[in-house]
């Protein structure tokens, strides 16, 4: 059965920008995906680095079809697709997948961005996107869960540079982001394994560097209106590959399913220079 969004739900969104849905994953769908995510040699050769403005790293990867691997079939699940359709209001596809992994004692802090301040660059003309954070392992202050700005989507997309107080990033104008705090709530998100974090494209938002001895790895599923598909150099909309949804069912039929070669479409690794599609 797949997740079914309340009034309140819907409420939230329009008012926060981000709704989390606890036990989007049950426990077994979670151990798979962690499993694959853990063990897929294709994705773990894929992984690079990030410092941030005290040259502390996170582990990122990131890949543009979801493919059949259980992670994939996760992202094309009905519970996070049908989801994220009533949320942004309009027809989906999958814009982007990324794995975050911060390391115990080590994992890099991500500094504040809004995802739209990188994807507006990609040619996206609208901010009608949004990703789902799904929590591989507990998220909470110690371990540098992710924080939020609550109702900060309704501000619009804020200006983004490098510099020396994102490190290897791209952050947001610190003092629209400043502005953004004297009015707004800021949101330690906790979650268990398994728990979803859905949030606009406007959400600003970051996560500290992990200071416990426990490990904190997300995965996250992006996703783009179809009416909002990117524009190129040229002024033309590009292709994208239609969504194939699949029954919340086939996680755990596909079992500890690793991404196939010749459907893998995970990015190289990168050198220094800033990730155009964020992360978290």
């Amino acid at each position: 059965m797949a997740y079914r969004l309340t009034s309140e739900d819907r409420q939230a969104w329009t008012r926060d920008g981000y709704i989390i849905v606890r036990g989007l994953f049950d426990a077994e769908e979670t151990a798979l995906l962690r499993g694959a995510i853990e063990t897929d040699p294709l994705l773990k050769a894929s992984l690079y680095e990030r410092k941030d403005a005290q040259g502390h790293a996170t582990r990122i990867a990131l890949w543009n079809e979801p493919g059949d691997s259980v992670y994939g079939l996760a992202a094309r699940s009905e519970r996070v697709v049908d989801t994220m359709h009533d949320l942004l209001g309009a027809e989906v596809y999958h814009y982007h997948s990324k794995l975050t992994a911060k390391e115990p004692y080590d994992g890099g802090a991500w500094e504040w961005h809004q995802d739209y301040g990188y994807w507006y660059h990609n040619g996206c003309l609208h901010p009608d996107m949004g990703s789902v954070m799904v929590a591989l392992d507990r998220a909470d202050r110690e371990n540098g869960c992710l924080q939020v700005v609550r109702g900060s989507h309704r501000i619009g997309r804020v200006n983004h540079s490098a510099g020396k107080a994102a490190g290897e990033q791209v952050g947001a104008d610190m003092q629209r982001v400043e502005w953004m705090l004297a009015r707004h709530e800021r949101v330690h998100v906790e979650l268990e394994p398994g728990d979803g974090l859905f949030f606009h494209a406007n959400v600003m938002h970051r996560s500290d560097q992990n200071r416990s001895p426990h490990r904190r790895w997300t995965v996250l599923f992006c996703f783009n209106a179809t009416h909002n598909a990117p524009f190129d150099a040229q002024g033309a909309q590009t292709a994208f590959s239609p969504l194939h949804k699949v029954p919340d069912s086939a996680v755990k039929a596909a079992g500890l399913r690793l991404s196939d070669p010749a459907q893998a479409s995970f990015q190289a690794r990168r050198g220094h220079t800033a990730v155009p599609h964020t992360s978290a």
